[in-house]
């Protein structure tokens, strides 16, 4: 499913610009798409920090009364918000603030299909390597974290809660652990290791009788029977793929 704000503060623009949005994913045929217009940069702001939304893509007008497009962009970046930007704009006067944000595309107003529709096929193409690479969570406390799935050491059950170790931080995430698997499954590196753990194989260093040793130096303790299983999982990643 993928995840697309529109924001500019005129109504006909963004009628305009989901038109042609709706008009590319229906040629792409793709079904699982779902479009939030905003009609300010604090609006989107405010739904992206106070109620945990995080889109794929973010189609964002420059010139709006009062913060501009990329003033939101900015902020976007300091929350480290990966979200893909593409500029739509009447001038190419802030061409170089908008790559000054990692915008992906700058389109110059009026548009037209042959153009956007352009844009969309890198945009698409990037958003799809991107989801390949990246996971996005929601975090306890509030705020969505997004990582790369060998980020992630090694997660830790903790009833409705999950602790993900990272390579330089712990990370709170409030789902269960069969959410949690069904979210990392797809990734050839994790196995579950127990009901408490799932780890990533390319973090193991050691598997021993009762413990498994990390490359981030935490040990795992577990029953012999789990610890055995598990060294049968470990060894089929590195020699029988």
């Amino acid at each position: 499913m993928y995840s697309i704000a529109l924001c500019d503060d005129d109504e006909r623009e963004l009628d305009i610009i989901e038109d042609f949005l709706t008009a590319y994913l229906k040629s792409n045929e793709t079904d699982e798409y779902k479009i939030d217009r905003f009609k300010s940069a604090e609006e989107l702001l405010e739904r992206i920090t106070e109620r945990e939304y995080l889109p794929d893509l973010l189609l964002l007008d420059i010139f709006m009364s009062g913060k501009t497009g990329v003033e939101a962009a900015e902020e976007l970046r300091r929350q480290e918000c990966g979200t893909l930007i593409v500029f739509l704009t009447t001038s190419k006067e802030y061409a170089l603030e908008a790559y000054g944000v990692d915008a992906l595309q700058y389109l110059v107003k009026p548009l037209d299909e042959e153009r956007f529709f352009h844009a969309m096929e890198i945009v698409f193409q990037q958003m799809k390597k991107a989801g390949e690479e990246q996971i996005v969570m929601k975090v306890a406390g509030g705020g969505i974290r997004q990582m790369k799935p060998d980020d992630i050491v090694y997660c830790e059950s903790q009833k409705n809660y999950q602790m993900l170790y990272l390579d330089t931080e712990e990370c709170r995430v409030r789902i269960t652990a069969k959410e949690m698997w069904e979210m990392l499954e797809h990734f050839v590196q994790f196995s579950r290791c127990g009901r408490s753990y799932i780890l990533n194989l390319n973090h193991v260093i050691s598997v021993e009788k009762e413990e498994i040793l990390m490359d981030n130096e935490c040990r795992i303790y577990i029953p012999r029977n789990v610890s055995a299983e598990f060294k049968k999982v470990y060894f089929s990643y590195y020699f029988d793929s």
